[in-house]
């Protein structure tokens, strides 16, 4: 222990003597163009952290080793390497590179494009962004980062699901999430189960096998015009994930290593004053008490997440390679509840023939395992009796016997003090009622590049996606019996999911002469994708032969295995594109693609095609601009783009049901089927200012979705066969939207850097048609008195509740001394924000780092079955400050004798407004809230002192959802408690939302 406290304080202080040979270098770097000096230049000793910049008349300084490289770089102008020879003076001359404004990125298929010339908005998101602070899901640490991206976490905890949307949801009964792509080729992202209002655990998605540390950057497709190339499954925009690979010259070894504190930033708002009348459950008592108040946070531990990643990278000219193992162990805020990862990558790249043949291959290996997971909603949910407990009993002694021996039935029972359908011991459920959830995934890829001539070039790739996923739940006896039999239960589910793709590419890119330029791309892909492919047995309330014995061999005859299968897809597609420059200003992009889909198979309409087009004009390069415009660019295009229906839609069939009978299908062969069609408009401008210090991109989206699949009852005439539904193409719905990126660098010194940007996102959803039937409804999930819907001439997340019912002065109703409610649930407002912002801080000062995003929603509404089941139970806090104040004060009348209202009873009012269905006018909430998502503060350790093998070490504090700046609803309204397309929005005894804080030291060797 001694030698690593002496080790460490050697890494911060350097505190061994300097045994490498350096020297001071100094000189001036200029403007090529017209010999002025140039500040603000970056100056770094290649492979480390030591730094420099220049002052204002272009000056620098900086310690050096005689052999080592300095790189100098600055925005607009070509970086250069020098190395540092015998003299001490190194004076340079730096090139304008008007192109640097275009960087290169990574697009549809992998393809390297030049920023500028890109005809569509583009954002890209770098690792050290998402690595920063170290959530085990990296895709929650682009909330903010990128304009155009809706991100909701999962409610949980570690290798929990993330719902992601780009440019709004599009699709009535299908799905809007985009394409997940890892190194050009496209990944499983199937999503487990999800939880709703009864009940149910987060299963988890495919995106938790990726390890954060082995990303090189993220490039964000938002719209089809970015993603035509992808064909069907692109409709939603791409996200194209780049890996790291390895480097030629010095192996090296990278440590990452960091540790978190998770706690919960709130509870709902809980009263201890009042108990319960009698042995009821309810605490409706009027009389105050001193009860136990504390069980609540006790129930609640600290987690501890420990997030290591070592990676190797080296190689020669001819051959690299890459690995990595990465681990995460993660215990979360609840009892038992744990997650463990581990990751494998190894990726290598040879080249062959003199460099005229490019193999690449890499393998990407991931096991999961969590224990225990919580889950949401009324049922088999600890969170549930452990607020509603009565206050006047001794919580205690449930929670340290939370069994007792049952000696007529030899087996141990739940010790409870009610037999309810909404309340459980937490403690054994916990204990009694436990859950695994495993994942082995592990995917391979090869590709071959073959460069045929100087300008033409072929890539075959290859690859293959597979997961093996165990879940099990085991139900002890006695336990909740609304959902579980006397004996027990047993939920249990072991299945596959693939998926197979391999394409060739043939690219060729030439000078057609000195004006015109020619990128052309040439190819075809195939893909299959086999999901949920295995088993599962769900006993729920009709037993097992035995108590407690969770095998095949214990199962009831009435009990049926099932063997699962949730869908194949086979998709083939052709795809061109063609990008004509002129002069470098002037670029028109052509893109098509044709697909052919095997779920529209019986159709005649399984082959499809859908063209883009767009232009992009670089003004800076076309006119004179005033010296503070560094650069312009203006961009527009039109893509549309076909979506496949899902599986099983065309030709559906009988199943077996569990008595050994048939279930018949009722729903009509939809064999007039046609591909969804996405239309999307974009235009957009990109303007640079002040030697690129400032930063302007501007977006503005239009997308129409049409022929969506949506059900609809038979006529009489209609109904032969026994079909009783069908399915037609009909529907639209459009999204339309802003996306604003402001960048700047406000502040540059010698010293001292400050860069910022802001991230602005509006859409506007509309469901402009639901079919023929104006009156038709589309449900994406509903609790009492709470229902999320789509109707025609809304928008997708409309939210609808139960209301009081008010006379035309806006008086409530009361009847009876309680309040009245409308009889149906009417439109109160919408689940999604009027716009988004996020605020994104760098601080560099000599050393010190300092990394700050702040988010914002505004607008939009979110609803909490939780507090109306809280006060119907008479637990919340309000309820006892009504009690104290003698009532609740309302504004109501009698609807018989016209008599005014004004003083309810406490009781009265909120078993009338709470409980399972009261009136959920009470319980919606602006979803307005603003917080600090990430904190990073971080010290570059000066490792040229130590005299110890390492190039570069920091250490930071970091920190997640630290704190909220400004928030109206009782909870978290950005955890998802579903992260499909359901139950958006709703709070129904979810998990609290947890922040992180802790340290991260990053070594490399």
């Amino acid at each position: 222990m001694v030698k690593k406290l002496l080790l460490f304080f050697v890494l911060v202080f350097g505190a061994y003597p300097l045994l490498a040979q350096s020297k001071t270098v100094t000189g001036t770097v200029t403007d090529a163009t017209d010999g002025s000096p140039l500040p603000g230049v970056n100056v770094l000793v290649q492979g480390t952290t030591t730094g420099s910049q220049t002052d204002f008349d272009g000056n620098y300084s900086i310690e050096a080793e005689n052999g080592s490289v300095l790189v100098f770089s600055f925005l607009g102008m070509k970086s250069q390497s020098v190395t540092v020879g015998a003299s001490n003076t190194i004076n340079v001359s730096m090139q304008e590179d008007a192109e640097q404004l275009g960087e290169v990125v990574v697009t549809a298929l992998g393809i390297k494009r030049e920023e500028k010339t890109l005809t569509y908005a583009q954002q890209t998101v770098r690792a050290d962004e998402l690595t920063a602070t170290r959530d085990p899901n990296f895709m929650n640490s682009i909330s903010g980062k990128a304009a155009g991206v809706e991100i909701k976490k999962s409610s949980s905890g570690a290798g929990g699901s993330t719902k992601i949307v780009l440019r709004g949801n599009k699709s009535l009964s299908g799905d809007s999430s985009p394409l997940f792509v890892i190194d050009g080729i496209p990944m499983a992202n199937n999503k487990g189960g999800q939880p709703g209002m009864w009940g149910g655990v987060d299963a988890g998605d495919g995106l938790s096998a990726i390890n954060p540390d082995d990303i090189e950057s993220i490039s964000i497709l938002k719209g089809s015009n970015a993603a035509v190339l992808y064909g069907s499954q692109g409709a939603n925009g791409v996200v194209v994930i780049t890996t790291k690979a390895g480097k030629s010259g010095k192996t090296t070894v990278s440590l990452n290593s960091g540790y978190t504190f998770e706690h919960y930033l709130e509870l709902p708002d809980l009263q201890f004053k009042y108990g319960a009348n009698g042995n009821a459950k309810e605490s409706w008592s009027t009389t105050p008490g001193d009860y136990q108040s504390s069980y609540v946070e006790e129930f609640f531990q600290t987690g501890h997440n420990f997030n290591n990643t070592v990676t190797v990278s080296g190689g020669n000219d001819n051959t690299t390679a890459y690995f990595s193992y990465g681990n995460i162990t993660a215990s979360g805020i609840t009892p038992e509840n744990k997650y463990q990862k581990n990751n494998f990558t190894f990726k290598q790249s040879t080249k062959m023939f003199n460099d005229k043949v490019t193999v690449t291959s890499s393998v990407i290996m991931a096991l999961e395992e969590t224990e225990n997971r919580l889950p949401s909603g009324y049922y088999l949910n600890p969170l549930t009796g452990l607020y509603m407990f009565p206050r006047q009993r001794d919580f205690y002694s449930f929670k340290n016997n939370y069994q007792t021996f049952d000696t007529d039935r030899n087996l141990y029972a739940q010790n409870w003090f009610v037999v309810d359908h909404h309340q459980s011991n937490p403690y054994w459920i916990i204990n009694k009622e436990p859950k695994t959830d495993e994942s082995k995934r592990i995917i391979g890829s090869l590709s071959l590049e073959y460069d045929i001539a100087e300008k033409l070039k072929l890539q075959v790739r290859g690859n293959y996606d597979y997961a093996a996923k165990e879940f099990e739940q085991q139900h002890a006896a006695t336990s909740n019996s609304t959902n579980v039999h006397p004996k027990g239960a047993w939920d249990y589910r072991k299945y596959e999911d693939q998926l197979v793709y391999t394409d060739a590419i043939l690219s060729y890119d030439t000078d057609l002469s000195d004006d015109f330029s020619l990128n052309g791309v040439v190819g075809a892909s195939y893909q299959k994708t086999v999901y949920g492919d295995g088993v599962s047995v769900g006993t729920g309330t009709l037993g097992l032969l035995y108590p407690n014995e969770f095998t095949f061999q214990n199962l009831p005859t009435n009990v049926q295995v099932l063997s699962t299968y949730d869908g194949s897809v086979i998709k083939q597609g052709a795809f061109a594109n063609l990008q004509l420059g002129y002069k470098e200003m002037l670029f028109l992009d052509l893109s098509g693609r044709n697909d052919w889909a095997s779920t529209l198979a019986l159709t005649g309409n399984d082959s499809y095609f859908y063209p883009s087009v767009g232009v992009t004009g670089i003004l800076s390069e076309m006119f004179t601009m005033p010296e503070a415009i560094s650069f312009g660019k203006l961009r527009a295009s039109y893509t549309q783009v076909g979506n496949e229906v899902p599986f099983n839609r065309i030709n559906p069939q009988n199943t077996i049901a569990s008595n050994g009978g048939v279930n018949r299908n009722t729903v009509k062969p939809f064999l007039d089927a046609k591909p969804e069609i996405i239309t999307s408009l974009e235009f957009g401008a990109d303007w640079r200012f002040f030697q690129n210090r400032l930063g302007l991109d501007i977006t503005y989206y239009s997308l129409t979705s049409k022929d969506q699949f949506i059900e609809v009852p038979l006529l009489q005439s209609e109904s032969e066969g026994g079909y009783t539904t069908k399915f037609i193409n009909a529907g639209e719905i459009t999204n339309k939207g802003w996306e604003i990126t402001l960048n700047a660098t406000p502040v540059q010194t010698d010293d001292f850097q400050w860069v910022t940007a802001f991230n602005f996102t509006n859409n506007t959803n509309e469901i402009v048609d639901i079919g023929p039937d104006d009156d038709k409804v589309i449900n994406l999930g509903s609790s009492e008195g709470y229902q999320s819907k789509l109707v025609e001439g809304g928008a997708f997340n409309d939210l609808y509740v139960l209301k009081f019912l008010r006379n035309d002065q806006g008086q409530i109703l009361f009847d009876g001394g309680k309040p009245l409610r409308t009889a149906t649930t009417e439109l109160i407002g919408n689940l999604d924000s009027d716009w988004t912002l996020g605020w994104n801080n760098n601080f560099s000062y000599k050393r010190f780092t300092l990394g700050m995003q702040i988010n914002g929603k505004f607008g939009g509404n979110v609803f909490s079955q939780t507090e109306s089941m809280l006060d119907g139970a008479g637990v919340s806090q309000r309820t006892a400050d009504a009690r104290d104040a003698g009532g609740v004060t309302v504004n109501g009348v009698d609807q018989t004798s016209g008599a005014a209202i004004t003083t309810v009873d406490s009781e009265t009012w909120f078993r009338a407004i709470g409980d399972r269905n009261g009136v959920g006018e009470a319980y919606v909430y602006d979803r307005t809230n603003i917080r600090v998502n990430q904190l990073s503060l971080g010290y570059n350790i000066d490792v040229s002192k130590l005299g110890l093998p390492i190039s570069a070490a920091s250490l930071s504090f970091i920190g997640n959802n630290l704190f909220y700046i400004y928030k109206d609803a009782p909870f978290d309204p950005e955890l998802a408690m579903s992260t499909n397309q359901n139950a958006q929005g709703l709070d129904n005894f979810n998990l609290p939302s947890t922040g992180t804080y802790g340290f991260n030291l990053k070594v490399t060797f």
